[in-house]
């Protein structure tokens, strides 16, 4: 029905409008107006420019513009560049692993965990390996958590232990055991050459040589993470941009229970 009632809306705007070649939209419907901005490692002259428009060609933009340029450093430049992109894609074809769960608020979560599970759930977090940014970890857990969300350590039916950054595997590891947790979360927010992916791929590959990763609900999230990722890695869910405390509580809360109490 919400699917119909889109198609509706959006066809009102513009009889033009196709779900299955959708373009960028700039000034009128499938223009394929786009911006894009990227540094080259050439020096900033005239044809560091012509440079960035041929890039943009290749690239699938048709009369590439540069609207902006300045030299970062010599032999850098840096281009805010305009174009219209010949390409499309099917936005009725696009499937997106989400996770399974439903998103309650503190009240609801913590009434779940009295009638269901009849305990504090234990949770360590951390910004494991070299990530030194605790913005993430801290949103989900300290208790005054992030744009009006409330984070774990408030929750009444969670035991929430925050480890902060640049935590190493075995550390993390070893503090999940002394407490006794149910779940881990892993906050990776700021990484470089995908080192965010060697430093998951670690945990979960440590956790099996302990006998415990069946034993915990893995987590993962940050910015480049993604529930389809997280589930690669061997994780049980990935939360990434615009996630808050109580979608990562309401999951923990549902998926013990299914655990616990053998739901599906």
């Amino acid at each position: 029905m919400s699917g119909g009632l889109y198609s509706m809306e959006r066809n009102d705007f513009d009889q033009t409008l196709d779900l299955t070649k959708i373009k960028p939209y700039g000034d009128t419907m499938n223009d394929g107006k786009a911006q894009i901005s990227f540094t080259l490692p050439v020096p900033c002259n005239d044809e560091a420019i012509e440079a960035a428009k041929l890039l943009m060609k290749k690239m699938g933009f048709d009369n590439p513009q540069v609207v902006f340029y300045k030299e970062l450093t010599p032999g850098f430049t840096f281009f805010n560049c305009y174009g219209s992109t010949v390409h499309s894609v099917d936005y009725t074809s696009i499937h997106v692993p989400k996770v399974d769960s439903t998103i309650w608020d503190m009240e609801e979560t913590d009434r779940f965990i009295r009638e269901n599970i009849g305990r504090k759930i234990v949770v360590v977090g951390a910004s494991t390996g070299t990530d030194a940014h605790t913005v993430g970890i801290d949103a989900i857990m300290n208790m005054k958590g992030y744009a009006g969300h409330y984070g774990l350590e408030r929750y009444d039916m969670f035991e929430a232990y925050n480890m902060g950054s640049q935590v190493p595997n075995e550390e993390f590891i070893a503090k999940a055991i002394e407490l006794g947790a149910d779940t881990l979360l892993v906050s990776q927010t700021v990484t470089q050459k995908d080192v965010h992916i060697q430093n998951l791929t670690e945990l979960v590959e440590m956790l099996e040589a302990e006998n415990l990763r069946s034993k915990v609900i893995l987590i993962c999230g940050g910015p480049r993470i993604s529930h389809e990722l997280a589930k690669e890695l061997g994780y049980d869910a990935g939360f990434s941009m615009n996630s808050y405390a109580n979608h990562v509580a309401s999951y923990i809360a549902q998926e013990l229970d299914r655990r616990t109490n053998g739901k599906n």
